[in-house]
Order: C-alpha cells, then structure tokens, then sequence
C-alpha cells in the first residue's frame, strides 16, 4: 500500500488511546507512522510548558518589557503574553526544566504496543513523537534579554527528555518529528526582536536537534506557518523561506533525514506558490508531504 499520508500531530480526542484507535481504523494503510494526538495536559502544542514555566523557581515575569501581542495573519489580536525571564542571580548551569515529553512518551508507547499487540494498529507502523524546539517556547514566552540563556537551558533538557525515550522505546519503533514555527515566521520579520544572525543560529539549533536522534530512530520535521484559530500567523508569499529553511536541514543533518511536512495556505494552488522549490531536489530516503488538507474544506481537499 502507499504512504502516502503524514499527521503533524494534534488530534481533537480524548487520549491516545482513542486517537490510535481512530487513526489506525481510518488511515492505517496510507500511514508510516501514528502520532498520540498531543492530548489532555498537551492540548494546546506549547501552552503545558508556558505553565511548567510559571512554576519554576529559577523564572519570574519580566518586568523590563511589556507583554507582548501575537496576531494573526490579518493583524487581528489572538493572544497577549507577559514575558518571563531568569530570576536576577540565577545559576543556570543548575537549573534543570521537567518538560514532562519523556514521560508522555513513554505513557503513550505503552498504550501503542499494547493495541499492536491486539492486532489495532499495523505492525508496520511507526509511534510519533511530535517535539517543539526550543525556540517555540523561547520566543512565545521568554523576554529577549533572557532568551539566549533560555534557549539553552531549555535545549538541554529536551534532548534529556529525547535521551529518555530512546532508552524506553525501541529505535525501530520510534519516529521524532520537530516541530519548527517560530523558526520559519522568524525568517518572515513576525518578532520585533529578530537578532542579527537569526538565519545562522536557527540552522545550528535544527542541526543540533537532528544529529541528536540516533540512526535507528525515524527523524522529521514539520515546518510551519502557525494554526492558531485554525489560521496562519504570517501568509507567505511563496515557498521560499521553505526551501530556505530544508535546505540547511540537509545541510546540516549527518544522519537520514527522513521525512518533512512543508505547509501550503488553503487558497494557494498556483504555480507561484510552489515555483521557489522548482529545482530542489530532497535526499532520496526522504518522504516529503504537503499541508494541503484543510479544515472544513471538503470540496477543497
């Protein structure tokens, strides 16, 4: 059969249970892989780590700064954020965040091998683990003169977090999916506080994050332009910052990349749109899907 169907991540249901249920009746033989569905504490992507945030010790809301507002695509207001920082005196090389995947994971992958076992989901199949990067919750939610020091705090206890599934799951079991927004709206001006080398020092994150994955186990990445209220926070033009943003992922990986999810924005079917990746070619071994299912949009789909 081909596989030629990839979920990014959230699924609306009530555990993974339910969502491996769902997804391998109704998917299973287009799929690879099969992600949890990011459900209960997780619903909502990142917001579980702005409240694991809030509780630290080592963080305080920034009083340097005003809160900042996030807006959508068309400028219409969805959030405002007070930002946090490090508390004044701060020993960072002490402070350790819970982020709390390792143990969804694990939870999760119990429940997956468990229905395999029964027979529900194909043997074949992959469990998805689906992971921001630090620089989701670095930019939504950390103050820019705190940021540097966040992001790598907070990187090296998701790659503790990844070392502790890779330890509980089998490598030909699992499959790591990065999850990059901030990055690519980064690339698109969406933050006021863009630093200089912005281009330099997302391509090393990526990097990093995808050489950390042994061989053995699936790697991915999910590029995105933001879903809040089913909407994109930045329209892009075209596939340029895409094509931009891949090609240092292929670059910079030593190891396979194996799969990419590229998003394409509901009214673009033309040429224009898709014309930056025209002569761009991936590495053999990597699956590429597009975003081009969209909400309510039968006739569309």
């Amino acid at each position: 059969m081909p596989n030629d169907v990839h979920l990014v991540g959230s699924v609306p249901l009530s555990d993974a249970e339910a969502v491996f249920r769902a997804v391998s009746t109704e998917l299973g033989p287009w799929l690879k892989r099969v992600p949890d569905g990011e459900t209960g504490a997780r619903t909502n992507w990142i917001r579980w780590q702005r409240e694991m945030l809030n509780q630290h010790p080592a963080m305080e809301v920034d009083p340097t700064i005003p809160p900042q507002e996030f807006r959508l695509w068309d400028g219409r207001l969805f959030r405002t954020m007070e930002m946090l920082r490090f508390r004044p005196g701060t020993d960072l090389d002490s402070v350790r965040f819970h982020t709390g995947y390792a143990e969804a994971a694990i939870d999760s992958y119990a429940t997956f091998r468990r229905l395999r076992s029964d027979g529900l989901i194909p043997p074949r199949l992959r469990f998805q683990v689906c992971l921001p990067t630090p620089m989701a919750t670095g930019y939504m939610d950390i103050g820019h003169h705190s940021r540097a020091d966040f992001l790598a705090v907070y990187e090296r206890a998701l790659l503790a977090a990844v070392s502790d599934m890779i330890q509980a799951i089998p490598g030909g079991d699992l499959s790591i999916q990065w999850d990059v927004c901030q990055e690519v709206v980064l690339f698109e001006g969406y933050f006021a506080d863009r630093p200089a080398n912005y281009k330099q020092q997302v391509f090393e994150e990526l990097a990093r994050l995808g050489n950390a994955i042994p061989t053995d186990v699936e790697c991915g990445y999910h590029l995105c332009y933001g879903s809040p209220r089913d909407e994109h926070v930045v329209m892009p033009k075209d596939m340029a910052v895409l094509r931009e943003i891949t090609q240092a992922i292929v670059d910079g990986l030593t190891r396979p990349l194996n799969f990419l999810h590229l998003p394409v924005p509901q009214a673009r079917s033309d040429d224009a749109y898709f014309s930056p990746m025209r002569d761009f070619s991936l590495p053999p071994e990597t699956d590429l899907y597009l975003g081009v299912i969209a909400e309510n949009d039968g006739e569309g789909d």
